[in-house]
């Protein structure tokens, strides 16, 4: 108990400050094979590209610790690409929705004609089209686009943010927000809940209190002793927090661990699970609106490949091939000091396109929800600190426990002979 509380003077401290886990995130880009096609109201026609594999390093700073049991700190994340892992280089270009055009279309189709007319003008200007052919980094890392200084110019605040536009352009080199979490020094079974999150008991992106509840821990490790039942954690990349269920019992190179995967319900929409309605307005149960926490766009997240979702979702483009061994979520935690040996996080990114009416670069296209990547976070205890975890939790246990076995033994015939004795 006392090596698993977050304390500078625990064994676990160490590894809960600079995680000695190599991480890595693989993203997976949906290629547009039939752009043309599309603005004729085409169903799309998509190919899987990559994995573009990139090593993430986590490390906590701001450490500060509070009088009622808490510790606050930042945790910074920093991707480096991998060449050797990944199909394919940061060089390659891509064909994929123009985002920033096709969201702000969606986003502008209840204000004024002239707002849309305007758009459309200042795309025709602009040479925008509804697709575009960028490569690998640009799309990850951004890249100038003059449509933003349009846009801006046109709906000012529809867009809040200024030069490159990328999809992990704040990914990289930057952190989660503040956490404040529970140290278990009073109460171990507290430790690492989350308390706060930038300041906040619960966020204000949904519907219902229920939806904006910050539960459990902030997804690095859990109480110990833990039930086979489900575990908590908050997710600032999906604006909410997520409760996993158990599924089975195993053992992850010797060392035994509960799996906990995500229910059918995770992603359901409001008719199919009621207590999901607070995110909504939704549409097919599988994917979720996050468009309040991200900047009013029409995106939704769901499983790759549409995974465990409706499926007429996967039905309304090509190209899509759901399995849980490739596309479903997993944790592999050691009940005993909640802390995950394998895992294996994936995320699907998604844009509500559709035509809309003044804005002639939107063709014909057939509403329809456009996967556009999905990504994993991976890692895996391994090396040295697998051997100590090994040694300390698994072949220490059991000697001890041999040992008690010889002792009772060893005992029974002192007993007998105590009692004949006297």
């Amino acid at each position: 108990l006392q090596n698993v509380r977050i304390n500078p003077s625990s064994i676990s401290f160490q590894m809960w400050k600079d995680i000695p886990v190599p991480f890595y995130l693989s993203v997976h880009f949906f290629e547009v094979l039939n752009p043309k096609e599309i603005l004729q109201g085409a169903k799309p026609v998509l190919r899987q590209r990559g994995p573009y594999v990139y090593r993430e390093y986590r490390n906590k700073t701001n450490i500060t610790f509070h009088d009622n049991d808490t510790v606050s700190y930042l945790e910074y994340r920093n991707l480096f690409f991998q060449p050797h892992l990944s199909n394919g280089t940061e060089d390659e270009y891509i064909v994929v929705p123009n985002i920033l055009m096709l969201g702000a279309a969606v986003m502008m189709e209840k204000l004024p004609d002239l707002f849309r007319k305007l758009l459309s003008t200042a795309l025709t200007f602009l040479k925008q089209e509804a697709f575009m052919n960028r490569t690998v980094g640009e799309i990850m890392w951004g890249y100038e686009d003059p449509l933003v200084n349009a846009i801006n110019m046109i709906v000012p605040g529809l867009i809040p943010f200024k030069g490159k536009f990328g999809l992990f352009i704040d990914f990289n080199n930057s952190d989660s927000g503040l956490f404040t979490v529970n140290t278990g020094m009073k109460n171990i079974s507290q430790v690492h809940m989350v308390d706060s999150w930038n300041g906040l008991k619960q966020v204000n992106y949904w519907q219902s209190s229920q939806c904006n509840m910050i539960n459990g821990t902030a997804g690095e490790m859990w109480p110990p002793f833990m039930s086979p039942t489900s575990l908590e954690f908050y997710s600032p990349d999906a604006c909410r927090s997520m409760t996993l269920v158990y599924e089975q019992s195993g053992k992850f190179q010797g060392v035994p661990t509960y799996r906990f995967v995500a229910p059918k319900t995770l992603f359901a929409n409001g008719t199919d699970y009621p207590p999901n309605q607070g995110f909504c307005p939704c549409m097919q149960s599988g994917i979720q609106n996050v468009s309040t926490c991200r900047l009013n766009a029409p995106m939704f997240i769901s499983h790759p490949h549409f995974y465990n979702a409706d499926p007429s979702l996967v039905d309304a483009v090509e190209g899509l091939h759901p399995s849980k061994e490739q596309h479903g979520l997993f944790l592999d935690v050691h009940p005993m000091t909640g802390i995950p040996m394998n895992c294996s996080i994936k995320l699907q990114l998604n844009l509500y396109i559709k035509h809309v009416a003044g804005i002639k670069q939107t063709g014909d296209i057939k509403p329809v929800v456009l996967p556009l990547l999905w990504f994993a976070e991976s890692g895996s205890i391994e090396g040295s600190v697998l051997k100590q975890f090994y040694t300390n939790l698994v072949l220490l246990p059991s000697v001890l426990d041999y040992l008690q076995y010889i002792f009772l033994g060893l005992s029974v015939p002192l007993i007998v002979s105590a009692a004949v004795l006297m």
